[in-house]
This record gives C-alpha cells, sequence and structure tokens, in this order.
C-alpha cells in the first residue's frame, strides 16, 4: 500500500503525523455525520432515529400499552447503538418533554423533568414510555420500500438509515449539536406555518424567501414567551441560516405586582428568582420588595415581582430585568444539516423546504413504486388462480395424476413459476363457486388501483397534488396554533445609577435667594426650617430621591438636577447658582416635581399659559432650556399641578378679578407663550398696573384656599361656580376685603 512500510517482525508502520491526521478526520466525520448533526429528511440524530425505531419495534404506538423505558432503552443500545445508557436515556427524556421539544415524539409516564429543571427527571427504571402520535409522521411508511437500510453495528440486523418523514421535522422539533469544527442550531416552528411554505413552493416553485416568510412567520418554540426579533432580523436568518433570536418572558399588571407567567426557551424560573434576588442583595434593584414562585400545577410559571410602591416605572424596572436577567435570552440560529447527498451544509429557509421536498418526492415515488409492484403481483397470481378456476377440472386431474404437476401446469396454461406454486398452495375451499366472483372483483379493484399509481406516477402534476393532500391531511392532524408569539417591542436597557437610586419620600426646599435643599420625609414644614439672614421660604416639592427635581426662573428657563443629589437640609443647604447657570439677573420662582408623566400649568404673570408634562421641563444642562415664552415685563410664576382633565383653573389678579374655567380648554405645549388665561386692560406706562398674582388647578369635591394678609376663604366648588367664564375674559370681582390676595391653596 502506498505511505505503508513494513519492519522485520512484518509489522506495518506508519509516520506519527500521518496516522493522526488520518484517526482525527476519521473521528471528526463519525461524530459531525453519525452523533452531532441531523438529517434533512427526518430532522434526527442517529441516537433519536434508533429511539424512534427501536420504539416502534416494541410495539410502542400511541395507543399501545406504556413499557418500561429501561426496556426500550435496552433494546436501542443492544441493538442499534452501541454507547451509553445515561447518554441514551437523556436524549429519550428530550424526545418526550412538551416543553423541550415541539413536537414530542415520544409519550411519557412518570417524571420526565420540569421547566423548571429539565434535568430532574426519574431514572429510566422508574419511567414508562411509548410513542406520542406525532411520531406516526415519521413512522408510518417505514414498511412500504420508502427508505434505505443499513446493517447495525454488528451486522446482525437492519435499521433505516433516514426515516421516511410526511413532514418536515428538520424544522418543526429543530435540533442542536456540537460536532468537530461545526455546530448546528435549528430552532422549531410551527407545523401549520411550514407546511404552508411547503404547500406554496410545490405550487410555485420560483419563490423567494420573503414570500416563504408570509406563511413563515418565525421560530415557533414549545413555550408561550414572546419573539421580539425584527421582521428584517428574521429575513435575514432565513436567507443566511445564520444568526440569532431574541425571546422575552411575557407579565402583567395584577393589582400592583408584576406577574411573568411565561419564560423563554429552557429558561428557568428558579435561577431567573436567584439573579433577581442576586441584585437585590447588592443592592442594585431597589425597586424590588420581595419575590415569589407561585408556579404550579395550574400555573406551571408564574413569579411573582412586588415593587416597593405603586410610584415605580415598571416598565422601566422590566426593561432593567429583561436586559440583566434570563427573562430575556437570545438563540443562536445556524441551520447546518446533512443533505440528501450525505455532506453537512448550512441551508437557507428556500434551499432547506426545496431539498426535503426533493427528500418527499423520491419518498412518495418509492412508495408508490412498492405498491404497484405488490398489486402488479397479486394480479399476476389472480391472473393464474382465475385460469385454474375456469379449468378446474383438468387442473385437479393433472395434479392427481401427474409425478412433477407444477411444470405440467406451466405448460398447460403458460403459467409462471410463481402462480402454478399459487395454485398448488390454494386450499380446495377457495375453488367454492362463490370464489371466481370475487378473484374477478379483486382483479377490478386492483386494476383501478394500478391505473391510478400508473397515472400517479407518470404525471408530475398528480404527484404534487397527492403530496399537497397528504401535507394538508398531516397538518390537519398534528398542527396546532402558534405558542411564541412574535412582538415589536423596544430593547430592554439596564439603567443607570441615577435610575437605581433607591426610592424614598423626599422634600426638596428652595428659598428666596436660590438656596436648596433636601429633608427625608414628606411630614417637614420647609416654612419653620432655618434660612440665612435675609432669606426666606419660597417654594417645596415632594418627590422621591430617585426623581429630578425641576427649577423654573423668572425669565422662563426650566433645570433640573436628581433629587438625592441635593444637599441635606440639616444645614442651610447651597446656592442653585453654583450648579446652574441662569441668564444675569434672574432668580428662581420655584421648584417642581414627581413622575415625569405629571401635568403642570405653565403661566406667565401677564395672563398666558399651557399644560406641560414633567419630563418636557428636563435640562440636564447646566444652562437650562427655555420652556416659557414671556410677555414684555412679565415673569414666570410658580407652575401649578394638574390633577387630572377634570380640573378647573382658577386665575386671580393683583385688582381682585377671578376667573375659572376648564384646564384643557388650555393647550398641551412642550415650550411657548400659551394661551390667553385672563384679560388683564392694556397698559398706559411701561410701569405694571394689573397682572395675575395667583393661579390654581381645583379638582372635582376639592376647594379653594384664598389668603389675604392674616385672614383667610374656602372656596368650595359651588362656588367657584360664580366665579366661571370662558378662557380670556375679565372673570368677577372677589368680596370686598379679599380683593387683595397674597396666595391660594388646593385643599383635595
Amino acid at each position: 500500500m502506498e505511505n505503508l512500510n513494513y519492519n522485520q517482525e512484518g509489522l506495518e508502520t506508519q509516520p506519527l503525523g500521518q496516522f493522526t491526521e488520518k484517526a482525527y478526520l476519521d473521528y471528526s466525520m463519525y461524530v459531525i455525520l453519525d452523533r452531532a448533526l441531523p438529517n434533512i429528511g427526518d430532522g434526527l440524530k442517529p441516537v433519536q432515529r434508533r429511539i424512534a425505531y427501536a420504539m416502534s419495534e416494541l410495539g410502542l404506538s400511541a395507543t399501545a400499552k406504556f413499557k418500561k423505558s429501561a426496556r426500550t432503552i435496552g433494546d436501542v443500545l443492544g441493538k442499534f447503538h452501541p454507547h451509553g445508557d445515561s447518554a441514551c436515556y437523556e436524549a429519550m427524556v428530550l424526545m418526550a418533554q412538551g416543553f423541550s421539544y415541539r413536537y414530542p415524539l415520544v409519550d411519557g409516564q412518570g417524571n420526565w423533568g420540569s421547566a423548571d429543571d429539565p434535568k430532574s427527571f426519574a431514572a429510566m427504571r422508574y419511567t414508562e414510555a411509548r410513542l406520542a402520535p406525532y411520531a406516526k409522521a415519521l413512522l408510518s411508511e417505514l414498511g412500504q420500500g420508502t427508505v434505505d437500510w443499513q446493517p447495525n453495528f454488528d451486522g446482525t440486523l437492519e435499521e433505516p438509515v433516514v426515516l421516511p418523514a410526511r413532514v418536515p421535522n428538520i424544522l418543526l422539533n429543530g435540533g442542536s449539536g456540537i460536532a468537530v469544527g461545526m455546530a448546528t442550531d435549528i430552532p422549531p416552528h410551527n407545523l401549520r406555518e411550514v407546511v404552508a411554505a411547503c404547500i406554496r413552493l410545490i405550487e410555485s416553485p420560483k419563490s423567494t424567501v420573503s414570500e416563504l416568510m408570509e406563511d413563515v412567520q418565525g421560530p415557533d418554540f414549545p413555550t408561550e414567551a414572546e419573539i421580539i426579533s425584527t421582521r428584517e432580523e428574521l429575513q435575514k436568518i432565513y436567507e443566511s441560516g445564520n444568526g440569532s433570536v431574541r425571546m422575552r418572558a411575557t407579565w402583567e399588571h395584577e393589582q400592583g405586582e408584576v406577574v411573568v407567567h411565561a419564560l423563554p426557551y429552557q429558561v428557568s424560573g428558579s435561577k431567573v428568582m436567584e439573579q433577581i434576588a442576586h441584585q437585590m442583595r447588592a443592592k442594585k434593584m431597589p425597586w424590588i420588595e420581595d419575590l415569589r414562585d407561585e408556579s404550579d400545577h395550574e400555573n406551571p410559571t408564574r413569579l411573582v415581582i412586588v415593587p416597593r410602591s405603586n410610584r415605580i416605572d415598571i416598565e422601566r424596572m422590566m426593561s432593567h430585568l429583561f436586559a440583566t436577567t434570563d427573562l430575556e435570552r437570545s438563540y443562536r440560529v445556524n441551520m447546518n444539516v446533512i443533505g440528501i447527498n450525505g455532506r453537512p451544509q448550512v441551508k437557507n429557509l428556500l434551499t432547506l423546504l426545496k431539498e426535503w421536498l426533493k427528500f418527499r418526492f423520491e419518498t412518495v415515488r418509492r412508495r408508490l413504486e412498492h405498491r404497484l409492484d405488490k398489486v402488479n403481483s397479486r394480479l399476476h397470481l389472480l391472473d393464474g388462480l382465475l385460469v385454474a378456476f375456469l379449468n378446474l377440472d383438468e387442473v385437479i386431474h393433472i395434479i392427481r395424476t401427474e409425478d412433477e404437476p407444477k411444470k405440467v401446469l406451466m405448460a398447460r396454461f403458460e403459467l409462471s413459476e410463481l402462480q402454478a406454486d399459487y395454485i398448488l398452495d390454494t386450499r380446495l375451499r377457495q375453488l367454492a363457486r362463490l370464489e371466481e366472483m370475487k378473484i374477478r372483483g379483486e382483479q377490478e379493484e386492483l386494476a383501478k388501483e394500478r391505473d391510478k399509481l400508473e397515472k400517479t406516477l407518470g404525471s408530475k402534476a398528480r404527484m404534487k397534488t397527492l403530496i399537497r393532500k397528504e401535507l394538508e391531511a398531516d397538518a390537519e392532524e398534528f398542527g396546532d396554533d402558534r405558542r411564541s408569539q412574535i412582538v415589536t417591542r423596544e430593547a430592554s436597557e439596564a439603567l443607570d445609577e441615577n435610575a437605581l437610586t433607591p426610592s424614598e419620600p423626599i422634600t426638596v426646599v428652595l428659598s428666596g435667594k436660590g438656596w436648596v435643599r433636601a429633608a427625608k420625609g414628606h411630614e417637614i414644614d420647609a416654612s419653620t426650617l432655618n434660612y440665612k439672614a435675609g432669606d426666606h421660604y419660597l417654594s417645596s416639592e415632594r418627590m422621591r430621591t430617585n426623581q429630578q427635581a425641576v427649577f423654573l426662573d423668572s425669565t422662563g428657563r426650566s433645570y433640573s438636577l436628581m433629587a438625592h443629589s441635593l444637599p441635606s437640609a440639616r444645614g442651610q443647604g447651597e446656592p442653585l447658582t453654583g450648579r446652574l447657570s441662569p441668564p444675569a439677573g434672574a432668580s428662581f420662582v420655584a421648584v417642581i416635581g414627581g413622575a415625569p408623566e405629571v401635568w403642570y400649568l405653565m403661566a406667565s404673570d401677564a395672563g398666558y399659559g399651557y399644560r406641560v408634562q414633567l419630563k418636557d421641563l428636563y435640562a440636564n444642562k447646566k444652562a437650562g432650556k427655555a420652556v416659557l415664552k414671556l410677555p414684555k415685563n412679565s415673569v414666570a410664576m410658580q407652575p401649578a399641578l394638574i390633577h387630572s382633565d377634570e380640573d378647573r383653573l382658577v386665575a386671580i389678579t393683583n385688582d381682585g378679578h377671578m376667573l375659572v374655567f376648564p384646564v384643557t380648554e388650555l393647550p398641551a405645549m412642550s415650550r411657548g407663550k400659551g394661551n390667553k388665561i385672563i384679560s388683564i386692560p392694556g397698559k398706559k406706562s411701561e410701569a405694571r398696573e394689573e397682572f395675575v398674582v395667583a393661579i390654581a388647578c381645583v379638582p372635582p369635591g376639592g376647594q379653594l384656599k384664598a389668603i389675604s394678609g392674616k385672614r383667610h376663604i374656602n372656596l368650595k366648588q359651588a362656588d367657584l361656580d360664580a366665579y366661571s367664564g370662558e378662557r380670556g375674559r375679565r372673570g368677577s370681582k372677589l368680596p370686598r376685603g379679599f380683593q387683595k390676595i397674597d396666595a391660594v391653596e388646593v385643599i383635595l
């Protein structure tokens, strides 16, 4: 042999490098072809195919009695698969787990693991199994001449090279495996969708991947979690055969708690709980107060996350958890399969389905030809039997008198050896008078079947129709609705340090000279705090430490700072000008805060204003941003909180005029001058003669407390009705003694 040498003892010698290279290549090809990669025909690896075949040989159909799993594994190992029993049993378990296989091939009885811990299954001596109904789609045509057979490992038995799958199982159940130098990761898909794509290809062979995706929306995992990959991402996967699919847990907001009721594929609920608990212990998730796993038989997945308060932004919290835990996962896609030619190759959706249909056409052709051979053989025998029946006396005479009746019958009636043997093997009772009708009736039926088979085999259109009808029948029998809904979602985002700041109550206090401080809690009376000489209390706001405090200056500019970054109220605070840069001559007039979606009324003392959400006032740069356009000689007023769309706006001028109208009559804007709130007479000089001194938004059922000097008056809803009017009107005069209002308060 070439490159081989023999020593003096006649032993073959070979260079070590050459030997190791050949040995490793042989091993790698074995791992690729006979262990790790699925075949495009039936979508199974050798161990899975051998398990399914061994179970069918044991008679373990979907309607049979269950048998011990150890019996099945023993047959598989002893007859077809000489490997470890634990690995073989684990492959069988995977085929039985409804949360691992989209369409399980094995119907298990006993402990076959759980979605939370797939490897918690009982030993094979305790569990029982039989084939699932879906396995019929892979095995039903096995004995009909549809596939090639090969000897088993010791040459005593034969096993199928591939199973005659009636549906493209390669996509339906998918599969993963690691070989030498290559791997495969094929996600599962929905049977009805894949069958629809196959039918489209049968009818329109020139269909594109984009057209096939009208049927195959995307992968369909055995979980109700969402697939959040975009259609563009999925199309790239199906066009190249490579990529990744993202899945996200589904959740609901129930009575202030977050309930996760579906996890991504192969994600353990206990692991997710541990990941969240780890963040809580590390104080990286202060938004969560408690975790509970309420999963049970009726609710296989029910993870409860309890927020610290109802003010927490649940959407942002879940976005952070999606980004930092297994509540969202990506799955690699690498559609590497062993093709019809026996070679591994990464195939896109179009190539894969086309090649499987080629396999299916060949399988059906072999099935029909096998059946046609059976029909022709039976017709041949019936022809001989009919000859014998019509010449019964002579046949009996030959049988009784001749030493070799077989040869004489063949010569006398021009029969074949098979026909002669069949006549000689026929019992006398079958030669009764009524048998002629049965023989001719069977001949007619078989002749019709033969003609039909020959027409089908001779017509490509008939073959297409037959395969299409069989695919539709299997989709009707085994198909189901999609489980993994494909939903467009925003990308998850881990929150930064500020967003993860503990949400604690805090009161931000602003003084008349622009000094700021923050006191813990909401019970602080800011007016009683100590202030610097010549300074005084101006404004305060109750909020949370993880919210932004918004400051407004007299020129209509807004600024924002994180509440937790403000100095403590134990001292007298610090000037805002040290951290912000307002225009020269401007002074701060108010501090506001709360949830970003809260609405405020922005107004100038010239009587113009608009509604704005707090988040539109955020300005994280030192110079702030202009949000309120001021008429000449006017200043910005302290914004008024809007409780709901049913609030009524109250505006009071220094001349004692008050006007009340629905706050929704003002426009919602993010910046600008706004619309006229109350009419103020034209000015005759630069000095302002009349201006707005107070604005407030009073909700239904609320009262307005108007303060004038040391006296005050509470105006109820009925009292406010007397001052109702159209927006922009003059309003009505307040009672004598209350025409010089210093401040107003809303009493809820």
